[in-house]
């Protein structure tokens, strides 16, 4: 495939995103990219910051452009924030990609992430708002999806294995 990420990555925050597309990278031989980086980096602070200084809005709007620039730019793996999906030109960019979903339960993300107050769409009551942030984004990961991979009880390793499986590529 020329132009374009080998893999992208979306799902909900606490899915393994990072922590796969840095594996995929790896077992492939491409660069890993994720946009949540390239926010912080561009803007010297956390997101966290960025949604309490600026509100959520902002947010959106420079994560927009950080993903637009990464699809044009990116040929590895790349790995979305866990709202980017919500933008309708966004998921317009990601028609016809390699894009997986990674999928979970509530109750994975509470192992995994605790749904502390470190994300700053779970603060006030982390377990309600997971779902609800699900029930609204659910169908947007699926829709931009051309697969989606479980990875509720399933190590970093085998959800990468899943992902490679699915989308039907080889390691370097």
């Amino acid at each position: 495939m020329t132009g374009g990420p080998l893999v992208v990555l979306v799902g909900p925050m606490g899915s393994g995103k990072s922590t796969v597309g840095a594996l995929l990278a790896a077992r492939l031989g491409v660069p890993y990219r994720d946009t949540d980086a390239d926010i912080v980096a561009d803007e010297g602070r956390e997101i966290a910051d960025i949604f309490v200084n600026d509100g959520e809005d902002h947010f959106r709007a420079l994560e927009r452009e950080a993903v637009a620039t990464a699809l044009t730019e990116h040929t590895g793996v790349l790995a979305l924030g866990g709202g980017a999906v919500l933008d309708e030109g966004t998921r317009g960019l990601l028609a016809g990609l390699p894009v997986a979903y990674l999928s979970m339960d509530v109750e994975e993300a509470v192992r995994r992430v605790g749904l502390n107050t470190a994300r700053p769409l779970l603060a006030v009551n982390p377990r309600r708002q997971w779902r609800e942030l699900m029930e609204a984004r659910r169908h947007l990961y699926t829709e931009v999806a051309r697969v989606v991979v479980a990875t509720d009880d399933r190590t970093p390793e085998e959800v990468a294995q899943a992902v490679l499986d699915a989308l039907e590529l080889k390691d370097s």
